[in-house]
């Protein structure tokens, strides 16, 4: 089985057409959209070729109208983005986001998985770096020998008492300091991180051309050019 997990796609159509691993089968840790140009174009992929996926703090603000609970440094930059998604989404779209489950489960080669976007314990909004200790009782939580979380937008794998706990990064707002594509692979038993490059500019032109104050979209190409707000 051969497995492509993503995370935190934040509408960024360009960095999802540069992963091109075949896979047996899709899973999405939440964050289809926000922060990037083409909401549609993602949710669509998602909804044609996803086996799983969970909501996340962002399809939560989206579905609801509600506030995506972001940190200080990006909370202008996604109430823009939201309000500007939200006039491309139409119901049938956002019905689709709010019904994605808040966890779900998998399992191959003889593993079982449990997926979620933030930690089991707070699955939307939780913010654990990592290597953070609370990892262990969060893995410990829940009965799967892998544990599949996103929501920091950082890839780690660590390993706590027989417990896996990976996350793949983002897809489409990587923050660790180049703009790369980041995801993970599940084959044969073995997971792994990987990242490719992708079409920036044009993902950065698309920005600079949207509706928004020309600040906030500055500081969203800035995010996705070095992984800091500026």
């Amino acid at each position: 089985m051969r497995i492509l997990i993503l995370s935190d796609l934040h509408a960024n159509l360009e960095a999802l057409g540069a992963i091109s691993e075949s896979w047996d089968e899709l899973w999405i840790l939440g964050d289809l959209v926000n922060y990037g140009p083409d909401p549609v174009e993602v949710v669509d992929f998602a909804r044609r070729h996803a086996a799983r996926i969970v909501r996340g703090n962002h399809e939560h603000a989206l579905g609801y109208g509600v506030e995506p609970a972001c940190s200080a440094a990006f909370r202008e930059m996604a109430a823009a983005m939201q309000s500007y998604t939200e006039t491309l989404l139409d119901e049938e779209r956002k019905a689709f986001l709010r019904k994605l489950p808040l966890a779900a489960e998998g399992a191959a080669d003889g593993k079982s998985f449990y997926l979620c976007h933030a930690t089991p314990s707070d699955p939307l909004y939780r913010y654990l770096a990592a290597g953070a200790e609370q990892w262990r009782r969060e893995a410990a939580a829940v009965e799967a020998e892998v544990l599949l979380t996103g929501h920091t937008h950082i890839p780690f794998i660590a390993e706590y008492e027989g417990k896996t706990v990976v996350n793949p990064g983002s897809a489409g707002q990587p923050k660790h300091g180049e703009p790369r594509a980041s995801y993970a692979v599940w084959q044969d038993g073995r997971i792994a991180l990987k990242s490719v490059p992708y079409d920036f500019a044009e993902t950065a032109r698309k920005i600079l051309s949207l509706p928004l104050e020309r600040s906030i979209a500055r500081r969203l190409v800035r995010v996705l050019e070095t992984g800091a707000p500026g």
